[in-house]
């Protein structure tokens, strides 16, 4: 029996569960927490062990909790609940524990003044024996290169936005990516594209969203679409939460790169994030234009600066929404601070959300850094000439330095003309051929 499988049971369902095991629940506590310690301790007197999976978060005292996870979703605040498995610094210590391991193991049902289940044994740690983690390497030793393999996001002739993506941005296994996003920019759809796209095409790669203070109902409808490990910390929960869900995610994702995996976190969003590390951590007596401590930006550089493609194995793949244009100075001062920093953006622009032009991408200002390092030599080719008639359309039809909204239709419209991005190229090839033998 797995212990996430009874949690996710109603309370209903709780008692006709104990009354089939033989649980006497007359003028029992109506409490859900006592009523799984009993059934828990039914099945520990019939030796039929109950099995726990969690995402290991460690306290500064040393000892941890198992998260629970279940159906692909994980979702903690800063206190451990009820539901969660407490393990001690001695198993901790003996198999080498870290924050962020996926653990697999036996619990136990809470004792008279406990308030936790308790993880009785350790069988396997992010999937695999406990024999074979001995000598696992750590992520900070692991060295950094470009990302060279890219992520195919193209999965349908509709789905413009993953096929704009590819053509003007292509991301990268390793990539860092920052995706700048006005309100009402369509972002949270054109996350949610990027999780398909990722999903479809590269089923090997663990794919992990993080969402940081975002609304309760968004937070159902992302766990919903994605087929991943979700995490979340809503809007009205305290700042502690959604920097302890910020840590694991990161703490998740190390553990698995350490592992010889690849791994692409979706963040929503890193100006959030920023700003509960603003109100939490212990301030430094300084104060930035818009009322943020220098602080504030150390931890989550030291997220967003984890993605890299590892040259022993393994990639770590971090796009993350950075609010703009939102009316604080202190998102246009975390913006300014994380520009630059990534090898890849994607500029959404309220001007085509406003037209409802969807993907609201702004293709001039979006791209990659090394994307020869991705893309073949006449791939290559193809982009750069789509880049410069999109210049050429620009300067004929709108004199600053922002692409026209009818420029940007007007590719669009030629995408959906086609079927596949390769015949788009293709075309376009052979107008710009045509063109030039006039």
């Amino acid at each position: 029996m797995n212990l996430s499988e009874i949690q996710s049971k109603s309370t209903s369902e709780l008692h006709v569960l104990a009354q089939d095991i033989g649980v006497n629940v007359e003028g029992a506590s109506n409490k859900r927490h006592d009523l799984l310690a009993k059934i828990l301790s039914i099945y520990a007197e019939k030796d039929d062990s109950v099995k726990a999976k969690g995402v290991l978060s460690v306290s500064k005292d040393g000892y941890g909790f198992l998260r629970t996870y279940s159906a692909g979703n994980t979702s903690i605040g800063s206190n451990g609940s009820s539901s969660d498995v407490y393990v001690s610094q001695s198993q901790i210590r003996k198999h080498s524990l870290r924050p962020g391991d996926m653990i697999l193991g036996a619990v136990r049902a809470p004792k008279d003044g406990e308030r936790y289940f308790g993880l009785v044994n350790v069988d396997t740690i992010n999937d695999v024996n406990t024999s074979s983690l001995q000598n696992r390497q750590y992520f900070e030793r692991l060295t950094p290169l470009h990302p060279e393999e890219m992520i195919k996001m193209e999965i349908g002739q509709k789905r413009l936005s993953n096929r704009v993506i590819d053509l003007v941005s292509p991301i990268g296994r390793g990539q860092r990516g920052l995706i700048v996003a006005p309100p009402k920019a369509g972002k949270t759809t054109f996350l949610k594209d990027m999780a398909e796209g990722i999903t479809q095409n590269a089923p090997d790669i663990h794919l992990m969203v993080a969402l940081i203070g975002e609304r309760p109902e968004e937070v159902t409808d992302m766990t919903r679409s994605v087929n991943g490990e979700v995490y979340a910390s809503t809007f009205d929960e305290p700042v502690e939460d959604h920097c302890k869900v910020a840590e694991l995610v990161l703490e998740r994702a190390k553990r698995l790169v350490e592992s010889g995996k690849d791994v692409a976190i979706l963040l929503d969003s890193i100006t959030r994030m920023t700003r509960a590390y603003n109100l939490s951590a212990p301030t430094s007596g300084r104060t930035l234009s818009g009322g943020i401590d220098p602080v504030a930006f150390y931890p989550s550089k030291k997220f967003f600066g984890a993605a890299r493609n590892a040259e022993d194995g393994g990639s770590l793949t971090i796009l993350a929404a950075c609010l703009v244009d939102t009316g604080s100075r202190m998102d246009d001062v975390i913006y300014e601070e994380f520009k630059g920093t990534g090898n890849m953006e994607i500029h959404l622009d309220r001007r085509l959300s406003e037209r409802r032009v969807y993907p609201a991408i702004d293709i001039a200002k979006s791209g990659t850094r090394r994307e020869e390092l991705m893309l073949s030599p006449e791939t290559l080719k193809q982009t750069w000439l789509l880049r410069r008639m999109i210049s050429l359309m620009n300067s004929q039809s709108n004199p600053d330095s922002k692409t026209s909204v009818d420029v940007v239709e007007q590719i669009f419209n030629r995408l959906k003309a086609t079927k596949t991005n390769q015949e788009f190229l293709d075309k376009l090839n052979k107008d710009a051929s045509a063109k030039s033998a006039k």
